[in-house]
Order: C-alpha cells, then structure tokens, then sequence
C-alpha cells in the first residue's frame, strides 16, 4: 500500500518520483520561470552602457527577461533613433549581453505600444476600408456623367466597382450603425433572432443591383445605357484607414500594415524583424527568443486588395452585389443587409487570424523564435486570435484596481483551449497616480489575483531604460507604468520577491488547468467573451471552473474521451455550456450533435436561425432541422436530461446547477467565520499530483477549513517565499474530497501600507469561496517607511501564512476551535481507507 499525499502550499496533491521532480523544480525553479519586464527605450536615449547596467541589475535580482518596446512619451530625442544603424548595433549588444547574463529578449514588433506599423509599410500594403461616392442621375438613355472619386485618406485610393440600383423612395434612410456593423470601425454587434422593421421605401431590391463597372473609364467617367427611371450610381473603392503605430518616436511612426494580407504581413516583417534576427545572428532564437504584437488599438478595417477572393472562399459567395450594405443600404430586407455584415465581420476576424496572426508566428518559428500577443481589442474573435499566439498575453492595472482582468480571463482560456502552455501578463500597469508609491509589498496581493485567474508569466510594466549609471530617479516614461527600474532605493533587495514569483509561476506551468465548464462563445465578431455567471464576487472564480471556446475550435479541436470534451493537448471538461440568444451557424450545430452522439453532455436551449447570408435561408431550415433532432423530445418547460447517442442534451438548467445536481461537488471550497468568500483559487493536475494555488484576498487574517475535490492524497503545504514543504496535521478524507485547517494573513492593496496577504498551493476541492492555502513561511515584502528604512521586510504571509508563530501551534489551535465541524485528525493517527490505495 503506497501512501499518497496532497500538496496544499503552492499546494499539490503529490505521488512518489513526479512528486519529487515537483519539489525540485518547485525550490530551484529554472531561469525560464522568471518574471519579466517591459524594458520601454525613450525616443532613442539609448547608451550602451545603460543597457548593460540595466540588464546585469535585473540578472542580479532574479528577473528573467525583457520585453522591449520604444516609444514617445515626451522625452527629448536622443542620439539612437530607432531602427537607425547606431540602434541597430545597440541592439545587438543588447542581445549578446542577454545571452551571457542568461536572459530572454522578445522584441515588440514595431515602434510603439500597439498594432504592427512603420515607415516601411507602402500604403498598398496599409490597413484599407472601403470608401464611396453616389451619383443619381435619370435613366432611359444614354448617360454620361463624370462620378466623383470617393473620399481617401493621405491621397491613396483605389477602385473595387462601379454599382447601380434604383433610388429607393426613402434614399435618406442607413441601417443604424452600419459603420461598425461592415466593421469599417470596431464596434461589438450583438447578435440578434429578430431585426426592427425599415420603412417599406428604403428597401432595394437585390436582384436590381447591376454590376456596370466596365461603363467606367479609369478617369471615372461613366457612359452607361441606363434603364428607364431614377438611378443611383455607388462608386465603390478602398482606402486607407490612416491607422499609424503609436505612441511611437517619429523615426519608427509609419502606416500599420493590412491585417488582412499575407503578403503585407510577410513584407512587414522583412522591413524590421527580419533585419534584427539577421543582424543578431545565430542568438535568434537562442537570447532573441520572442516577437510581440501587444494590444490592438490601430482600429478596424474592412478591405485588402484580394477581400473579394477571400470573401468568396470563406463564405461561399461573392459579396460584390451586396456591397451596397457596406454602404448603408438596405438590399431585400434588413435581415438579409445584418446577414452580409455578419459574414463581413467575420470575414475580417477569419483574415487578422490566418494571414496575420499566424503568418507573424510562423516567421517567428522559422528564426526559431516565438510570437506573443496581447489579443484584445481587435475586430476579431479574441479567442481565436490571442489563441495563434505561443504565448496569449492579459493585462492587470494597479492603479485602477483589476482594470483590465477580463483580458486576463479571456486570455487563459485562449491557451488552455489553444494548447500553450505559459499565459503572460502586462502586470501591475499604471498611471500617474501610482508615484514611486508601488513596491512588491502592496502590489503582491493584486499578482496572486492573477496567479489564481491562470497568468503564469509577469511582465512587470515597466521598467525604463536608464541611459546614465548614476542619477536616480533616472528616466522616466511619461505617466504610465510602476517605476521598476535599477535606480529605485528597493531595488537590490527584491530578490525574495522575485524568487517567489518563479517559483509560483513554475508550479502553475506543470501540467493542465482543472476546469469543469467549456463555454462556448456566441458567434459573433468581434467577440470579448467572458460567461456572465451569477457570482457574489465577479472578480473570483467560481467553484466549477471554466474555459471560454469559440466556434472554430470546438469544430477543430474539441473531441469526446470517456465522456469529456477533449482537447488535443489533454484538457478535458466535463460539460459543454451554448450560449444564449438563438443563434448559431447550422456548422457548429452540427459538431454540437456530434459531440453529444460521442458521449458529451451539452447544456443549453436550442439555436433559432443562423448569423450567416451564406446559403440563406436554406442554412436556417438546416439548423432547424438539428435542433429538432436534439431539442424535439425536450418538450415544453421545466429541466429535462434527454438522452441523445451516448451523451446526454440538459434543458433548463445552468451548467453549474445540473453539475450539482448530479453530485459532483464543486472544485474548491472554505468554511470560516466571515461567512462569505476569503480565498481565491486555481487548481491544475499534473500526473498524479494536483497543485492548489489558493490567495486570501481579505484585509484581515483567516482561519478556514477548506474543501477540496480530491481524494485518497495528504494536504502537504508548499511555501512559495521559501521553497519549503510541511504535511498538513489536521486534514479529513471525506469521500470525494478531502478537508483541512488552513490559516492565512490579510492581503494588501496598492493603497495599504502593510502587506500580510498570504498565497500558498494547495490540492484540494473548491465550493462557494475561492482559497487560500497557506504553510509554514514568510513573505517577502517590501515596505517603505520609517520602520524598515524603505528595505525588504519578511512579512509573516506570502505563501505559506503560518507566520511567526510554530506551524504546530497554529494547527492546534485552529484544530480545537473548530473540532465541532468534524474531527480532523494530525497525521500520525490511523487515516480511513480513501487515503490509502
């Protein structure tokens, strides 16, 4: 009989060898599992020195790597402007000084903080929109007329067609936001079973759109044998957006290039990274180790010189007819113009994947690099775009408290659902209200948030490069960002602090991310998808964990394994959640019903019409035609489980209620004083072992018995601050799950003064409170003011909580307070059978 243990500290639920090679990696972990920097260079105040004193400072106190971005923020122009010959030298002394301090470099991919721009993009190859101009003119003769060019931007404009319809009766009337419906501007559409009536003479006729595009001479003018009546002649063409890469220093400000084009991303990356990966030879890949596209903020596009083809090739028809939509118009009915730019937004989200995102990861991967990508704010699916990268990236503010932490959800489930393995974070950003007052002791308790939202690699903003080896505070970036720098009077003592992150961020790379619910997202684009769960606090996780997945994925990479929806790389859930509103494309209905004929269980309410023109209105008789196959023996009202092939279709309950229902007890749960949620969680399971991260996320200490959904393990408490590792005394197997007292500090806000806020890992179950799991150990912290002197304080949280006082103490002590809640025993007494094999 082999006794088994669960690891609660960082905690893990821990077996024989793994467990071992755990603990190794866990008190030693490797230089990878160090945090990082966004290294901002100022408008090419670079000196050769100041970057090899910023990076032997930062190899000195444990951090990993650099993320370096250059850009304006008001600073004088110095003497290396960017991508200029001297910055390119000093880039490559960047590089080789990485590589013998042992650290990893990634270069943002332009100038700036947002999009992929620079003076080397030719406006052919610059985000473009359609753009037009409209001529009325009479018909029943000949006409000829001169048709005004379009409006363009910077004096680029090219033509897509010349359109003719019929001047509708009511020729003032626009569909209502159409801007940001043909994605022209970014703007989220909610989708919708029902469109508002228009009046009856706004409406045009689709079969009276006439494509006289060759009656146009290249100079405009139009001679065209115009049918009787009134006309209206669209000139259609496409321009650019104006978009540039910003806030960036003026000799790196140029058009961001078309997300829409391989062949402009292609020549995008020739005109910048490919120079630096040739000029840093045979270190990339090796020191250079990354390319970066950081959050979208260049706006939308809507066209690229091969939209038509593509257009055509993804969506099954040609969109050159209804073109007229883009402009406004309504052609058939509204439902039929909202159907196009539906199949238009997505066409645009399809492209920013597949001929940017993944054509930038595959150049990455041919220097032996990877790509990482803050996937937000897009005219995408988030999901699907943050899911192309090696490494999605969130962001969480310090000074708007969790601003930002969407992006962070969102972001975990792009690469659980994706397969990757590490999900980075822009953490701890800031504006001007943050001052010189952030240090690791009042950031600590916002980072375990994180850590317990799935982030496992910190990209501290910012760190500024100092150009001088002695004037502190040094350099500066304008409002934004913690001043993390070398110059800061706390610098050379955050060590600790630093070595608590890895050692957190290496566990919580090990293995999966347990999750009980895979959310499928509507069908939509753009899509920021976040499943509105009924929480008490929508900042923690609920008891049954999940992921997000859009519509591509489930089609691609969602199969059924032992009753789990599966994914390639090993995730596995229990329950597949459709989302609400009634309506999805007859394709993704049909994976549905395969799924749940391989063994699924899919919850949900049945799907109406589809989003999509394509194949209108067939496509809605075949979606009806599933749906009645899945949802026709439901019935009427109230919950039904209704068996289809080997899984089974829930009705009328939530994901989470007909998981409870069904007995399964939720992942992670508390029982203290407060009586409401204390103690933030993740859980992951790497072999036979499970990892319990648990943060309390209250300002006062607490003492808990916490619920965790395993069985036949030993809690044993692992010390992030420390490295340490101590079996839990006083812990119950009951059934299914497995009890035990865990104890920890108050955490710290960015306005407190004192941090106690303890994180810990643990293995367990979870129910209505998020937890902290706390051992033996101290936190390193910093603290300024009179009575550290502005140095690093040990706290008596961090990750393990038990503080000054003996961990056998406090065990006791929390043991015979609450024995009335089941007798917990210490760990020498005899144990029941469930913690035995």
């Amino acid at each position: 009989m082999r006794r088994r243990t669960l690891c609660l500290a960082v905690a893990v639920l821990v077996v024989a060898a793994h467990a071992q090679d755990l603990r190794a990696g866990f008190q030693n972990p490797p230089p990878d599992a160090k945090p990082w920097v966004y290294w901002f260079w100022l408008n090419g105040n670079i000196t050769r020195e100041g970057i090899t004193a910023d990076l032997e400072a930062m190899a000195r106190v444990g951090i990993g790597g650099v993320l370096i971005m250059e850009v304006d923020q008001g600073a004088p122009d110095g003497p290396a402007p960017f991508a200029s010959d001297t910055w390119r030298v000093l880039f490559k002394h960047v590089a080789a000084e990485a590589n013998r301090l042992g650290l990893q470099v990634n270069m943002n991919n332009d100038a700036g903080w947002c999009g992929s721009g620079g003076p080397w993009v030719k406006p052919e190859q610059a985000m473009q929109k359609l753009t037009w101009s409209e001529t009325h003119l009479d018909g029943g003769k000949r006409v000829e007329a001169d048709l005004p060019a379009p409006p363009s931007v910077q004096g680029f404009y090219r033509d897509v067609a010349v359109l003719a319809f019929p001047q509708p009766a009511d020729d003032a009337y626009r569909i209502p936001s159409f801007q940001g419906k043909s994605a022209e501007v970014t703007q989220h559409v909610p989708l919708t079973v029902s469109y508002p009536a228009v009046p009856a003479g706004a409406v045009i006729a689709r079969d009276q759109v006439r494509d006289v595009t060759a009656s146009m001479a290249p100079g405009g003018h139009c001679a065209w044998d115009a049918p009787a009546g009134r006309w209206v002649i669209l000139r259609v063409g496409h321009t650019l957006t104006g978009a540039v890469n910003a806030p960036s220093p003026a000799a790196g400000r140029g058009l961001e290039s078309d997300k829409l084009s391989r062949e402009a991303t292609q020549a995008y990356w020739d005109g910048l990274m490919g120079k630096l990966c040739a000029d840093v030879g045979p270190l990339a890949g090796k020191s250079l180790v990354a390319t970066h596209i950081d959050s979208w903020e260049t706006g939308s596009q809507n066209w690229t010189p091969r939209m038509r083809e593509r257009f055509q090739e993804l969506r099954g028809y040609d969109p050159l007819l209804l073109l007229p939509v883009a402009a406004g118009r309504v052609l058939d009915s509204l439902e039929v113009s909202e159907r196009f730019l539906w199949d238009l937004r997505q066409t645009v989200s399809d492209l920013v994947v597949s001929d940017y995102a993944e054509v930038m990861r595959d150049l990455a991967h041919k220097q032996g690099m990877h790509l990482t990508i803050e996937g937000y704010g897009e005219p995408a699916v988030d999901l699907a775009y943050g899911g192309r990268a090696d490494e999605p990236m969130g962001e969480f503010w310090w000074s708007a408290m969790y601003g930002g932490s969407s992006t962070c959800t969102v972001m975990t489930s792009a690469a659980h659902v994706y397969g990757h393995r590490i999900v980075g974070a822009e953490a701890f950003t800031s504006d001007d209200a943050e001052r010189w007052q952030a240090h690791p002791g009042n950031i600590k308790a916002l980072g375990d948030w994180a850590f317990c939202e799935g982030i496992n690699r910190f990209v501290f903003h910012r760190y500024a490069l100092q150009p001088w080896p002695d004037r502190p505070p040094g350099m500066s970036m304008g409002p934004w960002g913690l001043h993390y720098e070398r110059s800061n009077t706390w610098w050379d003592e955050s060590g600790p602090w630093h070595q608590y992150l890895a050692r957190c961020q290496w566990l919580l790379r090990q293995g999966l991310f347990v999750a009980d619910v895979l959310y499928l997202s509507p069908e939509y684009s753009p899509a920021h998808f976040v499943p509105n769960l009924p929480r008490p606090d929508p900042l923690d996780r609920p008891g049954y964990n999940f992921d997000s997945c859009p519509a591509e994925a489930l089609t691609s990479r969602v199969s059924v394994k032992d009753g789990r929806l599966a994914l390639p790389d090993a995730m596995s859930y229990r329950v597949l959640a459709l989302p609400d509103g009634g309506v999805m494309t007859p394709e993704t209905l049909a994976r549905v019903k395969a799924l749940l004929e391989a063994g699924a269980t899919v919850v949900g309410n049945r799907p109406l019409k589809s989003p999509s023109l394509a194949g209108f209105p067939d496509c809605d008789a075949e979606l009806k035609q599933i749906a009645d196959s899945l949802w026709g023996g439901a019935g009427e009202g109230g919950k039904k489980v209704v068996p289809i092939g080997r899984g089974r279709l829930v009705v009328g309950q939530t994901a989470e209620e007909y998981l409870a229902s069904a007995g399964v007890p939720e992942d992670f749960a508390e029982h203290n004083r407060f009586g409401d949620r204390s103690l933030r969680y993740i859980h992951r399971r790497a072999g036979d072992s499970d990892i319990y991260f648990v943060a309390n996320k209250l300002d006062q200490p607490v003492q808990t018995v916490a619920t965790f959904r395993v069985k036949g393990k030993r809690p044993e408490l692992w010390s992030p601050d420390t490295g340490q590792s101590v079996l839990t005394e006083f812990y119950r197997p009951d059934g299914e799950v497995t009890q035990g007292h865990l104890r920890s500090e108050g955490r710290s806000g960015p306005h407190h003064r004192r941090d106690r806020k303890g994180a810990a890992a643990g293995v367990g179950r979870r129910a209505r409170h998020p937890g902290v799991a706390h051992g033996r150990g101290q936190r390193s912290g910093l603290r300024r003011g009179k009575d550290t002197g502005g140095g690093v304080r040990r706290g008596r949280a961090g990750a393990g909580g038990v503080g000054h006082r003996s961990r056998d103490h406090q065990l006791r002590r929390v043991a015979g307070r609450d024995r009335a809640e089941g007798e917990l025993r210490p760990a020498g007494r005899p144990a029941a059978d469930p913690r035995r094999d």
